[in-house]
């Protein structure tokens, strides 16, 4: 899964400082984009007992091959015991943001200035 583009998905509780997450993994060239949503209620079943909590959405825009550094940046900064990771691939894309990506989460000897779009 080492081709192509990606979003990840993630939530993390209403009271986690999400940007400073948000600002690790793409300080961390692990991410393109980090959008964190407002937030919201989720209701999920957890040992047994549907829980509520109040939480934010994180949305993490990056390449395929960031995949597996990313999850284990994302387990060492997240707070939860299973922390939602869900990969989703991107289809299609225009090219010019797709390469915004990919220059922004090459590894750091080879970023040719991937200032990226606003409002990723």
């Amino acid at each position: 899964m080492d081709d192509g583009y990606v979003i990840v998905l993630t939530t993390v509780g209403a009271d986690v400082n999400a940007a400073a997450i948000a600002n690790e993994l793409v300080d961390d060239g692990l991410a393109a984009c980090v959008n964190v949503l407002p937030e919201m209620d989720s209701y999920f079943r957890w040992r047994g007992v549907v829980e509520h909590a109040n939480e934010r959405q994180i949305v993490i825009k990056t390449t395929a091959a960031q995949v597996t550094a990313l999850e284990q940046r994302l387990h060492d900064l997240h707070p939860y015991e299973l922390p939602e990771f869900l990969v989703l691939p991107v289809g299609q894309g225009s090219e010019r943001y797709l390469r915004w990506i990919r220059d922004s989460t090459a590894p750091a000897e080879s970023k040719s200035g991937a200032d990226g779009p606003t409002g990723s």
